[in-house]
């Protein structure tokens, strides 16, 4: 199972690398990958996180690949506006995320991990976008893992 699902985030992780090299911006990039298997629209996620890329707005701030995968994890966990009794739940998914990302990055602040103000890609930006496909992905894997128990 556990190589399975490795095979599975790999094949995402070249997926979402592919996307960034199309133009999209990271947090775009992560969140489209993993749109499936929350059962997302791609054509929604795109929209919504247009205005995340590069630190929010190019303001380099919060990472937008992060950004991405917490949104993605909100959409797996949330129970939706007619029972909105989900998002302590939620908090624990995306706090588990930041804290994965920054035990790799050290963390989760665009300009610092870019070592730049200025907008745009990277190379690290692809790190960051693996990154957080490959620990978006597992903790939807362990949600998913958890509730067939």
């Amino acid at each position: 199972m556990v190589e399975q699902q490795d095979a599975v985030i790999q094949q995402l992780i070249e997926r979402a690398l592919a996307l960034h090299a199309r133009n999209f911006n990271c947090a775009q990039c992560v969140a489209c990958t993993l749109a499936p298997l929350v059962e997302a629209s791609e054509d929604s996620t795109f929209r919504l996180m247009e205005g995340f890329g590069s630190g929010m707005g190019c303001k380099t701030e919060t990472c937008g690949a992060v950004a991405g995968a917490v949104a993605m994890l909100g959409a797996a966990n949330s129970f939706g506006p007619a029972n909105p009794t989900s998002k302590q739940a939620t908090y624990a998914l995306s706090a588990e995320c930041v804290r994965r990302f920054r035990k790799v990055h050290g963390t989760t602040e665009c300009r610092a991990i870019r070592g730049t103000d200025a907008p745009g890609p990277l190379p690290v930006c692809d790190d960051c976008i693996a990154d957080c496909v490959r620990i978006g992905a597992e903790i939807i894997f362990e949600r998913q893992a958890q509730i067939e128990q």
